[in-house]
């Protein structure tokens, strides 16, 4: 019996053999840690090679075993690509698989030896984007101007704004200023706005503005969000306007404004999305070439965010911007 048994071939039919090869992918330690760092942010196989302390080939092969098995998604960044963990779609026969797979590894925190790294790399790309401000930002305008002026998206997100239903305007909160315009548009329809920035050379350009326009209401804080919610700072309305394509996680800022907003807050979020003009990194001071729908989307419910209206701006430049509402519960 056991000699027919074996002589019998077992046809391996497509969904077979993909579940297998997923399986074996997911079947080792770093790999599910790779995927477990990957839930909330993208990186390069160099910054994963430095946080996982492994040679670039070593991780390269993980990555690509990943990536073959649809496990991570790639994008690429200039000449760089950057990976994350890729979201099983709606109709693959293993997503409710890969669902229960992700929520248990995101149950428990990346182990306690790769935090050092990572806190290293992110602290890099932040000293990054301010040094960029504070050395250029005498011509900012100039330069943000070539990709998108302020008055192409300050419209959209005004009118979105004034759409907007919120039990309380008294506090609003804007992350990332820039010289302040927008500044003006806050503080007419809420009581108390704080302009939060950790480049001190932009915030006294917004404090210019402010003065000059007359803008009693307004309170200037230098920092980043973490620090906004270690003071414990609270708004019913949270408005960053070109700023997440400059940080080096903008994943942890959703989880950061979900905790400063109010229940039934909101957040709007103007920025580009994705594109290939590397140009942008250099004389912008980009960390990221603009973000996909899906990616805010992904942060936003992580951070218990619903999401809300959403509206896109072709620019005859190549460039797209994509103006998003998210409410807390």
């Amino acid at each position: 019996m056991s000699q027919l048994l074996s002589s019998v071939n077992i046809a391996e039919s497509p969904v077979t053999s993909d579940l297998a090869a997923t399986l074996k992918a997911a079947g080792d330690p770093l790999r599910l840690e790779i995927l477990r760092l990957l839930a909330r942010d993208s990186f390069g196989v160099m910054e994963l090679s430095r946080i996982f302390v492994i040679k670039q080939s070593g991780m390269s092969h993980h990555l690509k075993v990943l990536a073959n098995a649809g496990l991570v998604a790639t994008r690429r960044e200039g000449n760089s690509i950057f990976y994350r963990r890729a979201l099983p779609g709606a109709e693959s026969p293993f997503r409710q698989l890969l669902d229960s797979l992700f929520h248990t590894l995101d149950q428990n925190p990346l182990a306690d030896e790769f935090h050092e790294q990572l806190k290293i790399i992110q602290q890099e790309r932040a000293a990054a984007s301010q040094a960029f401000f504070t050395d250029n930002a005498a011509k900012f305008r100039a330069q943000q101007d070539l990709i998108a002026s302020h008055e192409v998206y300050a419209e959209a997100v005004t009118e979105m704004l004034a759409n907007t239903p919120l039990p309380q305007r008294h506090t609003a909160l804007e992350v990332g200023p820039g010289e302040g315009e927008f500044l003006s548009v806050l503080a007419s329809r809420f009581a108390q706005v704080i302009a939060l920035d950790n480049s001190e050379s932009m915030l006294e350009k917004a404090r210019g503005f402010a003065a000059d326009q007359q803008l009693a209401n307004v309170e200037f804080i230098h920092g980043d969000t973490e620090k906004a919610v270690r003071q414990t700072l609270n708004a019913d309305c949270v408005v960053m306007n070109m700023v997440l394509h400059h940080v080096p996680s903008p994943a942890h800022l959703f989880d950061d404004i979900s905790q400063l907003l109010n229940p039934q807050g909101c957040l709007l979020v103007a920025d580009l999305c994705h594109h290939d003009q590397q140009w942008a990194r250099d004389a912008c001071g980009d960390v990221w070439l603009g973000f996909e729908p899906d990616d805010f989307s992904r942060w936003a419910q992580h951070a218990g965010l619903k999401e809300g209206q959403s509206q896109y701006m072709a620019l005859r430049n190549g460039f797209q911007i994509q103006v998003r509402q998210f409410f807390k519960p």
